[in-house]
């Protein structure tokens, strides 16, 4: 009887026992220059249950800030725009096409994002301009530091993950890098990025393939 009341306890309490979390400490860096990459969002390949926010970036100075944003999936973005001269904000993204043609101000409503995915944004007056809204159904993700480093919290799952790692000077920043981990020792990973531009020729073709749309 006693041996009975004893499993039944271990099994209440396995039943009862939280899953326990764990973390995954990674370093980016550049194959070109085995320099670290810092700012570079990476997030694993799960999907987790995210509350939507409401998010903007403002245009100021003829640039986008900020130029790489992160939400959650079905989140809602705002874009002010707060220079004395107006602006054209538009994506073709897969994960998000829209366009607010020249305005001032604030524009009457807010753009849904609610598939994930990189989304890149142009302006059609200002070539210069440029920037990103990282939509993610993870809460697994965040940024590199300064060292390329980040840790992100997983549960104690078994088998490999998936690890992607995005970043503005990837040669195809469009969708993320994939890199297979076996287990949740603290590693290297290395991308593979393009030289710092240093003219406006990526700029100049993000406008040339809107206008070809």
């Amino acid at each position: 009887m006693i041996k009975k009341l004893l499993v039944v306890v271990l099994v209440l309490l396995t039943w009862s026992t939280p899953v326990l979390a764990s973390e995954l400490t990674v370093t980016v860096t550049d194959s070109g220059s085995n320099e670290p990459v810092p700012d570079a969002v990476v997030y694993l390949d799960r999907i987790d249950t995210l509350t939507p926010v409401t998010a903007e970036i403002y245009q100021k100075d003829r640039a986008f800030h900020p130029t790489v944003l992160i939400v959650p999936v079905g989140s809602l973005v705002e874009f002010p725009n707060r220079d004395n001269t107006q602006h054209h904000v538009y994506s073709f993204s897969p994960a998000k096409t829209f366009n607010i043609e020249l305005y001032a101000g604030k524009p009457e409503a807010p753009i849904l994002f609610d598939k994930p995915g990189v989304v890149e944004l142009g302006c059609n007056i200002h070539d210069r301009m440029r920037a990103f809204i990282i939509v993610t159904d993870t809460n697994a993700i965040g940024r590199t530091d300064a060292e390329g480093r980040i840790t992100l919290a997983t549960s104690a799952e078994t088998g490999p993950l998936t690890v992607n790692i995005w970043h503005q000077r990837l040669p195809d920043n469009t969708r993320p890098v994939e890199r297979k981990l076996d287990n949740l020792v603290a590693q290297t990973l290395t991308i593979n990025l393009a030289p710092k531009p240093e003219t406006d020729d990526a700029i100049n073709l993000l406008q040339q393939r809107f206008r070809e749309l």
